[in-house]
């Protein structure tokens, strides 16, 4: 059966830089600048995940954090117009051109739902059927108790040091929204696409799978602000990495990371599995089954009043799409093997896929289906959100052109003014290790000429054959650029 979107779409209207849903909910947006991979440590990956914690903390009941990461295959696009391009420039833009790559756009999406809202499931979706707007939501006091506390949210993250956030004013969320429904990236042609859900899973030209963490029998048994990176990693030194980062930054392929994180009544959620706990109890002379069930939930609560942690739900599913049916195959493999570095159980979801997708769209996020999510604890669920993206190019006037750890795709990096404006380092020595032949005298000859340019005091220590017409090997010169 087909179906006009516009007849639908869950989404009534955009306004006051917040996206209004036909049944009241409320979502603010925001676009994340995240650190770069391979950049932070045990300690500040620690101190990032407690700033999660306190930022989902203050959060009020009733709401929805839903961070959406998307990774999309490009490819560098040479400059080949420049004023002054030297054979060598020209030579290095040949090199890199078409260089594939991973672009990363990060977004959070904050949604307060009507107290009375009816609670979603994969029966009763928004897709299916659509209500009529709560009187609580047209309450301005509703509107601007949640602006206070996503306020606050806002400033705990942007604290921390780590992240910027940026809220996005309404023709950005118009953009978001159908970006996600035609899975266009960023500064893409815009080109509506068919959704079908019937016979198969597709946007248009692209065929999707939809893998799911999303219930607590497929989550790993173990999680953690970070986890060892075993390419970088020896027997004595550990190489860290974020936890979700084997499904973000180093899954090699057109990919949407969902994380939703739900917070209800705190009180209701815990009466509700003390009533579990007691129907368990009185069945665990019946099943070796329903004593575990009831120790664990049992554990569950004494953890939950004991240490005073935050009981919330959440769910995490990984969106992967191509244009070529023959790749279907091996992005199942990619997957798979992503989740299985995370100790997750890889599941492919295919009767629920369009309730999850469809509750994807932002300001949609109160529509999700509640079957799909698992109870857990904030502290337990913020490790499941990814907090690291690719490499940037700095905008500084100078610096040098360096590759990606990754992919080898080239990036402008400033490693002399830059770093002091950041509080990085508070002087400017350079110190270059490498075997012969690994090109140091390259990188030296390439660091003068681009600080000469800019005026830079430069001092070279044991300059060795870069400037043996210079001085002898060894011997100190000092370069003053006025």
């Amino acid at each position: 059966m087909t179906k006009r979107l516009t007849e639908i779409l869950p989404v009534y209207g955009v306004e006051h830089d917040a996206i209004l849903s036909k049944k009241g909910d409320v979502t603010i947006a925001f676009k994340v600048d995240l650190p770069e991979i391979f950049t932070l440590s045990d300690q500040e990956y620690e101190a990032f995940h407690h700033g999660w914690i306190k930022a989902i903390k203050v959060l009020p009941k009733h709401s929805v954090m839903h961070k959406q990461d998307w990774f999309t295959e490009k490819r560098h696009d040479a400059n080949f117009t420049g004023k002054d391009q030297s054979f060598l420039s020209r030579s290095s833009e040949r090199f890199f051109n078409e260089r594939p790559y991973l672009d990363h756009h990060c977004y959070i999406m904050l949604t307060i739902k009507p107290a009375n809202r009816k609670v979603a499931t994969s029966l009763f979706s928004s897709l299916l059927k659509s209500t009529i707007v709560p009187e609580e939501t047209l309450q301005p006091k509703h509107y601007h108790d949640f602006l206070n506390h996503v306020g606050q949210f806002e400033r705990i993250l942007i604290d921390t040091g780590f992240m910027q956030l940026q809220r996005l004013k309404n023709n950005e969320l118009i953009q978001l929204i159908e970006n996600y429904l035609n899975l266009h990236t960023p500064n893409e042609d815009f080109v509506l696409r068919d959704i079908e859900f019937e016979n198969k899973f597709q946007i248009g030209e692209y065929h999707l799978q939809l893998y799911t963490m999303a219930d607590v029998e497929n989550v790993p048994a173990l999680c953690g602000s970070r986890i060892n990176y075993d390419k970088y990693s020896t027997d004595r030194t550990k190489f860290s990495v974020g936890f979700a980062s084997p499904v973000g930054q180093l899954l090699s392929c057109n990919h949407i990371y969902n994380q939703y994180i739900f917070i209800d009544d705190v009180q209701k959620t815990l009466q509700k599995l003390e009533s579990k706990r007691l129907r368990l109890q009185s069945l665990s002379a019946y099943s070796r089954e329903n004593a575990i069930a009831k120790e664990a939930t049992d554990n569950f609560l004494n953890e939950a009043i004991g240490e005073q942690r935050l009981s919330v739900k959440a769910h995490f599913n990984l969106i992967v799409w191509t244009d070529d049916t023959e790749k279907l195959k091996e992005l199942r493999n990619l997957c798979s093997s992503a989740l299985t570095q995370m100790d997750a159980t890889p599941k492919m979801e295919t009767e629920g896929a369009p309730q999850i997708f469809w509750a994807g769209i932002p300001g949609n996020e109160a529509d999700f289906p509640v079957n799909d999510c698992f109870d857990t604890f904030s502290s337990h669920a913020s490790c499941f959100l990814n907090l690291e993206t690719n490499y940037r190019s700095s905008i500084s006037p100078v610096g040098i052109r360096m590759g990606d750890r990754l992919t080898g795709h080239p990036v402008n990096v400033d490693i002399s003014d830059e770093p002091m404006e950041k509080g990085i380092c508070t002087n400017r020595n350079k110190f270059i290790l490498g075997p012969s032949g690994s090109g140091k005298s390259f990188f030296t000859n390439h660091m003068v000429r681009s600080y000469y340019e800019q005026g830079t005091h430069i001092v070279l220590v044991d300059v060795g054959h870069s400037y043996r017409g210079l001085c002898g090997a060894g011997e100190r010169i000092l370069f003053h650029i006025q």
